[in-house]
């Protein structure tokens, strides 16, 4: 495949106005159509609709990755390695309370990549990640 095609995900949130401005304005992803149920966004290139479910009581659930506890389930792109950085920067500014801070996994070996998560304010978690080289995505 040589071409990327944009992927979409429907995700449940609890709380449309809160999460409507935390997509729009902490993560800056622009608004596409819309309802009194749901909102469409421009996420990273992929589309993102966030549509709202009653608040469930389930509690995060986490795997050990690395000593680290990962929820699960989680969503996220990969960035570019500058962007990452950036965007990692600003949310810091902006106070987001991250789940696993902004770290390098596999330092100088294969597949070395930045990652950090963090939840919606509905509890969804989400995961970006960056590849120091791009090429390794699916490296073993």
């Amino acid at each position: 495949m040589s071409t990327i095609t944009p992927f979409h995900v429907a995700i449940p949130v609890h709380n449309l106005a809160e999460c409507r401005t935390f997509y729009r304005d902490v993560l800056n992803c622009s608004e596409g159509r819309s309802s009194d149920h749901w909102v469409d966004f421009n996420f990273f290139g992929h589309q993102l609709v966030i549509h709202y479910k009653p608040k469930s009581e389930e509690e995060l659930h986490t795997n050990p990755v690395d000593g680290k506890n990962v929820p699960v389930p989680h969503y996220g792109v990969v960035l570019p390695w500058d962007i990452f950085q950036e965007f990692s920067e600003d949310l810091k500014t902006k106070g987001i309370e991250f789940i696993i801070e902004p770290y390098i996994r596999f330092k100088g070996e294969v597949g070395e990549q930045a990652t950090m998560f963090f939840l919606d304010p509905a509890g969804n978690a989400l995961e970006f990640k960056a590849f120091k080289d791009m090429g390794q995505l699916f490296a073993k």
